[in-house]
């Protein structure tokens, strides 16, 4: 396949481009900063891996529940206001969580997520295929993949900050000379000390992360932004219900990316389980997590970049297979061969959503922002996934091997679902042009 001459964005929206390439850093940081709040809560509110898990169901919750509704309300108004309608409820959210930390309620924090991925839904729906229309139909998914290429940027700034500035200085989290957790040996009034303590941590970079998305709010706000892919006016919202739920590369699209964002979401969450059982400590555990996303984001680059030679349908299949191959490693390897594994799936990890999300996609005309929306939806494997993995792990041990080994059978055939559909569509695509 020759390299496309042809610019990935054109020149007169490359302002617009950059702008809202910044939102998948965004987005990228909220994604990062909560995933190792499982393992916090988990231990500081002395509940079972299944429940702290709940945090993934209302984080990822949220995106299914507003991807249609954002969708509807882009197709009636523009895509500037529907970004700047994600910000407001994105800061809303996250400034939620100061009233979560005072009463010091699970079930506080949970609603301050959920209503934060509100926002993070009308972003999504609207940056993707906001990004899509800026330039050439030919090179818009190479388009994506380089603007999503930017989202690991915001998950390492946040992975970071959950590493420095939360899990380091979690008191719950400090272990004596044997290894075993202080917390869980402490009277009732240490324990609230504690509590209040590590509920400021958590609390804090949520508010500044408020502070910073209303000043992007502004930005946005008063920039002028192209009316490209304008969703006025675009016909019968059934009709074009009817017609995605026609179209099988869509329709199958729709099912690979949730099993996709569930195999991510599973990947990053659990790293810190897989590797406390090893010895680590969350705060070491979530450095290899930091390894993780920056191999992942290295090899979104390098995959943009293959994409001028190899079909990204072909590279998507290509990229499942080399997951399901680390994720064996994963399963059946009790050691540090077994983590360095899970590490590495984020380098095939890499490619996948952009890709999936510009394959289903095409061609959908008046239908795309819609189809969009339901790409967004796929992001509740994110939410019903880790606490099935979480149950897993709570076994402790299934069969011959440790259960949080085991549970990672969860992602490998989410994983095959990936491979088989980038197989499928290359397929297609192989017999439509012979």
């Amino acid at each position: 396949m020759g390299k496309s001459k042809k610019n990935i964005v054109a020149k007169e929206y490359l302002l617009p481009f950059i702008l809202i390439t910044s939102l998948f850093a965004l987005w990228g940081f909220a994604n990062d900063i909560t995933n190792p709040m499982v393992a916090a809560f988990g231990t500081l509110m002395e509940i079972s891996t299944a429940k702290a898990a709940l945090v993934q169901l209302a984080f990822y919750g949220g995106y299914a529940t507003m991807a249609i509704p954002a969708a509807l309300f882009v197709r009636k108004y523009t895509y500037k206001k529907g970004i700047l309608l994600g910000l407001m409820l994105y800061a809303i959210g996250a400034f939620l969580f100061y009233p979560a930390a005072h009463f010091q309620e699970f079930t506080y924090f949970l609603f301050s997520l959920y209503i934060l991925t509100f926002g993070l839904a009308f972003l999504e729906t609207t940056a993707n295929p906001y990004v899509l229309s800026m330039g050439d139909s030919e090179s818009a998914t190479r388009r994506l993949n380089l603007a999503q290429a930017f989202n690991p940027f915001g998950s390492l700034l946040g992975m970071f900050v959950a590493s420095n500035l939360i899990l380091s200085n979690l008191q719950s989290d400090q272990k004596d000379v044997s290894g075993n957790l202080i917390y869980t040996t402490l009277d009732w009034a240490e324990k609230a000390m504690i509590k209040t303590h590590d509920l400021a941590v958590i609390r804090d970079p949520y508010l500044i992360l408020g502070a910073v998305v209303i000043c992007i709010f502004f930005i946005i706000r008063f920039t002028k932004m192209p009316a490209l892919g304008q969703t006025t006016n675009q016909g019968d919202t059934g009709a074009s219900f009817k017609r995605l739920l026609r179209n099988s590369s869509y329709r199958e699209g729709v099912l690979a990316q949730m099993f996709y964002v569930g195999a991510q979401i599973m990947c990053w969450t659990f790293i810190i389980q897989y590797a406390e059982r090893l010895g680590l400590s969350k705060a070491q555990a979530q450095n290899y997590n930091i390894l993780a996303m920056a191999i992942f984001l290295s090899s979104r680059f390098l995959s943009t970049f293959l994409m001028n030679y190899i079909n990204s349908k072909k590279l998507l299949c290509l990229f499942g297979l080399g997951a399901i191959i680390s994720m064996l490693g994963v399963i059946f390897s009790e050691g540090m061969f077994g983590l360095y594994s899970l590490i590495f799936t984020s380098a095939f990890m890499s490619l996948m959503f952009p890709t999936i999300y510009g394959i289903a996609l095409e061609n959908l005309g008046e239908d795309t922002s819609l189809g969009a929306a339901g790409l967004v939806m796929a992001i509740v494997g994110g939410a019903l996934m880790p606490p099935i993995q979480g149950l897993i792990i709570d076994l402790e041990r299934v069969g011959p091997l440790p259960a949080v080994n085991a549970s990672f059978v969860l992602p490998l055939f989410c994983f095959i679902v990936v491979a088989i559909y980038g197989y499928r569509t290359f397929k297609s695509l192989h017999h439509s042009i012979s």
